[in-house]
């Protein structure tokens, strides 16, 4: 067994064509990182073993309990013991009533109608004046899955990253497409970077909790694969974001705010 720090090749037995035969296959890894806040244990998230730092943070903001980097006073943590600490540089007295619980690695958080009306609340208008090229999108999709070496050597993950123009600024794999996102959403965090004409691009299903994420960021484009749900075009279309799906090749489906998509 060899451990690479995503996944690992394993040997297995596979029937193929009548035949059976003994071969290696990489698996990904799966590992619980516990998040405390002010000393606070807040949740449990089962994700891949990389960007711990910025899927915490990543997760707190998405969490609308911290809103900038200025927020946050000090990261620590234990990757070997799946420990991260982030202490604020006020309390978050939110965090006092939050809900602890076990987070879910393919379905989010399972939460209440309560939770999302809560988080629908908190919600702003992206305004941006951004406008994107529809074969610069497909070039964007195209860079990352280029970049998605983990899936193509596992099947195993799902990939996330915030693009501009034909670039990308950052992209991860993790077993959980929410904890992608929030890992992207962390490093545009951490680093400062502006969103107001960036896009984030995913290869997984496109929630409604997916879109709470990119509003929280003020993020005016999002960009799938996949398909979205009927509840994350109307929230895409309420909250003024450009809503994207199957971009595959050379086409895509505008859902939401086509005045954002040009030629």
């Amino acid at each position: 067994m060899v451990m690479s720090s995503i996944y690992t090749r394993y040997d297995i037995v596979m029937y193929d064509q009548g035949e059976m035969r003994n071969v290696s296959a990489m698996i990904v890894n799966e590992v619980p990182l516990t998040l405390y806040l002010n000393d606070m244990e807040l949740a449990t998230l089962v994700c891949s073993p990389a960007g711990y730092r910025e899927l915490g943070v990543g997760f707190l903001a998405t969490e609308g309990l911290i809103t900038s980097s200025s927020d946050i006073r000090e990261i620590s943590c234990q990757e070997d013991e799946g420990l991260l600490w982030i202490q604020t540089n006020s309390p978050v007295p939110q965090a006092e009533n939050f809900l602890r619980r076990q987070i879910a690695s393919c379905c989010g958080k399972g939460r209440a109608l309560l939770y999302f009306v809560n988080d629908a609340r908190q919600l702003q208008l992206v305004e941006s004046a951004a406008r994107f090229a529809a074969a610069g999108i497909s070039k964007l999709m195209s860079a990352l899955d280029e970049k998605s070496a983990t899936f193509r050597a596992t099947g195993g993950v799902h990939s996330a990253g915030l693009g501009s123009g034909r670039d990308l600024a950052v992209m991860y794999e993790d077993i959980g497409r929410h904890n992608a996102v929030d890992k992207v959403l962390g490093y545009t965090l951490l680093n400062r970077l502006d969103t107001s004409d960036k896009c984030l691009l995913l290869t997984g299903r496109v929630s409604s909790e997916i879109l709470i994420k990119a509003a929280r960021l003020s993020i005016p484009l999002v960009v799938s694969r996949a398909a979205p749900t009927m509840l994350a075009v109307e929230l895409a279309s309420e909250l003024g974001i450009t809503l994207v799906g199957f971009a595959r090749g050379q086409s895509l489906s505008i859902y939401s705010h086509g005045e954002r998509i040009t030629l």
